[in-house]
Protein backbone atom coordinates (compact mmCIF):
# COMPACT_ATOMS: atom_id res chain seq x y z
CA UNK A 1 0.00 0.00 0.00
CA UNK A 2 2.76 2.45 0.90
CA UNK A 3 4.59 1.75 -2.38
CA UNK A 4 1.40 2.33 -4.40
CA UNK A 5 0.63 5.54 -2.52
CA UNK A 6 4.17 6.86 -3.02
CA UNK A 7 4.04 6.02 -6.74
CA UNK A 8 0.68 7.74 -7.28
CA UNK A 9 1.88 10.79 -5.34
CA UNK A 10 5.02 10.97 -7.48
CA UNK A 11 2.92 10.69 -10.66
CA UNK A 12 0.58 13.44 -9.45
CA UNK A 13 3.54 15.71 -8.75
CA UNK A 14 4.98 15.01 -12.20
CA UNK A 15 1.63 15.87 -13.81
CA UNK A 16 1.38 19.13 -11.87
CA UNK A 17 5.00 20.03 -12.61
CA UNK A 18 4.61 19.26 -16.32
CA UNK A 19 1.43 21.36 -16.71
CA UNK A 20 2.14 24.30 -14.43
CA UNK A 21 4.89 26.70 -15.27
CA UNK A 22 4.05 29.30 -12.62
CA UNK A 23 3.67 32.99 -13.21
CA UNK A 24 5.32 34.46 -16.25
CA UNK A 25 8.04 37.07 -15.88
CA UNK A 26 5.51 39.68 -17.02
CA UNK A 27 2.94 38.58 -14.44
CA UNK A 28 5.55 38.69 -11.66
CA UNK A 29 6.54 42.18 -12.83
CA UNK A 30 2.91 43.32 -12.72
CA UNK A 31 2.55 41.97 -9.18
CA UNK A 32 5.70 43.86 -8.12
CA UNK A 33 4.27 47.01 -9.70
CA UNK A 34 1.04 46.53 -7.73
CA UNK A 35 2.95 46.12 -4.46
CA UNK A 36 4.81 49.40 -5.15
CA UNK A 37 1.51 51.13 -5.95
CA UNK A 38 -0.05 50.00 -2.68
CA UNK A 39 3.01 51.13 -0.72
CA UNK A 40 3.02 54.52 -2.42
CA UNK A 41 -0.72 54.99 -1.83
CA UNK A 42 -0.28 54.63 1.93
CA UNK A 43 2.39 57.37 1.92
CA UNK A 44 0.37 59.90 -0.10
CA UNK A 45 -1.49 62.80 1.38
CA UNK A 46 -3.60 65.52 -0.24
CA UNK A 47 -1.48 65.59 -3.41
CA UNK A 48 -2.51 62.01 -4.25
CA UNK A 49 -4.67 62.85 -7.30
CA UNK A 50 -1.99 64.93 -9.05
CA UNK A 51 0.66 62.31 -8.24
CA UNK A 52 -1.57 59.51 -9.58
CA UNK A 53 -2.19 61.23 -12.91
CA UNK A 54 1.53 61.96 -13.24
CA UNK A 55 2.27 58.28 -12.61
CA UNK A 56 -0.25 57.25 -15.28
CA UNK A 57 1.29 59.65 -17.79
CA UNK A 58 4.78 58.37 -16.90
CA UNK A 59 3.66 54.74 -17.48
CA UNK A 60 2.18 55.75 -20.82
CA UNK A 61 5.40 57.54 -21.79
CA UNK A 62 7.40 54.34 -21.09
CA UNK A 63 5.38 52.31 -23.62
CA UNK A 64 6.54 51.51 -27.16
CA UNK A 65 5.12 53.91 -29.77
CA UNK A 66 2.09 51.84 -30.90
CA UNK A 67 0.93 51.14 -27.33
CA UNK A 68 1.72 54.69 -26.23
CA UNK A 69 -0.47 56.16 -28.98
CA UNK A 70 -3.38 53.90 -28.00
CA UNK A 71 -2.94 54.58 -24.27
CA UNK A 72 -2.87 58.34 -24.92
CA UNK A 73 -6.12 58.04 -26.90
CA UNK A 74 -7.80 56.04 -24.15
CA UNK A 75 -6.55 58.50 -21.51
CA UNK A 76 -7.92 61.45 -23.49
CA UNK A 77 -11.26 59.69 -24.03
CA UNK A 78 -11.62 58.90 -20.32
CA UNK A 79 -10.78 62.49 -19.32
CA UNK A 80 -13.25 63.89 -21.87
CA UNK A 81 -16.14 61.47 -21.35
CA UNK A 82 -15.80 60.35 -17.72
CA UNK A 83 -13.89 63.08 -15.86
CA UNK A 84 -15.25 61.72 -12.58
CA UNK A 85 -12.96 58.67 -12.96
CA UNK A 86 -9.62 59.24 -11.27
CA UNK A 87 -6.48 58.11 -13.09
CA UNK A 88 -4.23 55.71 -11.21
CA UNK A 89 -1.81 52.92 -11.95
CA UNK A 90 -2.97 49.37 -11.42
CA UNK A 91 -0.52 46.49 -11.80
CA UNK A 92 1.70 48.98 -13.62
CA UNK A 93 -1.01 49.85 -16.15
CA UNK A 94 -3.00 53.06 -16.65
CA UNK A 95 -6.35 52.68 -14.93
CA UNK A 96 -9.33 54.84 -14.00
CA UNK A 97 -11.21 54.51 -10.73
CA UNK A 98 -14.40 55.58 -9.00
CA UNK A 99 -14.14 55.89 -5.21
CA UNK A 100 -10.73 54.20 -5.32
CA UNK A 101 -11.99 51.12 -7.20
CA UNK A 102 -10.78 50.49 -10.76
CA UNK A 103 -13.52 50.77 -13.38
CA UNK A 104 -11.44 50.47 -16.55
CA UNK A 105 -7.81 50.06 -17.57
CA UNK A 106 -5.47 49.94 -20.54
CA UNK A 107 -3.21 46.92 -20.98
CA UNK A 108 -0.20 47.36 -23.23
CA UNK A 109 0.44 44.63 -25.79
CA UNK A 110 4.15 44.93 -25.11
CA UNK A 111 3.82 44.45 -21.33
CA UNK A 112 2.39 40.94 -21.65
CA UNK A 113 3.86 40.10 -25.07
CA UNK A 114 0.38 39.96 -26.54
CA UNK A 115 -0.52 40.57 -30.17
CA UNK A 116 -2.85 43.45 -29.24
CA UNK A 117 -3.42 46.01 -26.50
CA UNK A 118 -6.61 45.79 -24.48
CA UNK A 119 -9.17 48.06 -22.91
CA UNK A 120 -10.52 46.23 -19.88
CA UNK A 121 -13.40 46.82 -17.49
CA UNK A 122 -13.65 45.56 -13.92
CA UNK A 123 -16.76 44.39 -12.14
CA UNK A 124 -17.14 48.02 -10.95
CA UNK A 125 -17.99 49.07 -14.52
CA UNK A 126 -21.67 49.54 -15.15
CA UNK A 127 -21.73 47.58 -18.39
CA UNK A 128 -24.20 44.90 -17.28
CA UNK A 129 -26.42 43.90 -20.15
CA UNK A 130 -28.61 40.82 -19.86
CA UNK A 131 -26.82 37.72 -18.62
CA UNK A 132 -23.55 38.14 -20.52
CA UNK A 133 -21.37 41.05 -21.74
CA UNK A 134 -17.75 41.64 -22.78
CA UNK A 135 -15.26 43.05 -20.29
CA UNK A 136 -12.14 43.21 -22.51
CA UNK A 137 -11.75 44.75 -25.93
CA UNK A 138 -8.76 44.21 -28.22
CA UNK A 139 -7.34 47.46 -29.56
CA UNK A 140 -5.31 47.68 -32.73
CA UNK A 141 -3.26 50.77 -33.66
CA UNK A 142 -5.54 51.48 -36.64
CA UNK A 143 -8.52 52.67 -34.55
CA UNK A 144 -10.96 54.84 -36.48
CA UNK A 145 -13.10 57.78 -35.37
CA UNK A 146 -16.01 55.32 -35.12
CA UNK A 147 -13.90 53.16 -32.79
CA UNK A 148 -13.14 56.23 -30.65
CA UNK A 149 -16.88 56.94 -30.46
CA UNK A 150 -17.59 53.34 -29.39
CA UNK A 151 -14.83 53.47 -26.74
CA UNK A 152 -16.20 56.82 -25.47
CA UNK A 153 -19.70 55.32 -25.19
CA UNK A 154 -18.36 52.30 -23.28
CA UNK A 155 -16.40 54.54 -20.92
CA UNK A 156 -19.44 56.76 -20.26
CA UNK A 157 -21.59 53.70 -19.59
CA UNK A 158 -18.94 52.09 -17.37
CA UNK A 159 -18.60 55.26 -15.31
CA UNK A 160 -22.40 55.30 -15.05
Amino acid sequence: MKGTQATSTARAEETVDAGYEGFTEEERGAMKDRAKELKAATRRGPRAKADAEGEVLAKIAEMPEADRALAERVHALVKAHAPELAPKTWYGMPAYARDGKVVCFFQSAHKFKSRYAMLGFSDQARLDEGTMWPTYFALLPELSDADDARIAALIRQAAG
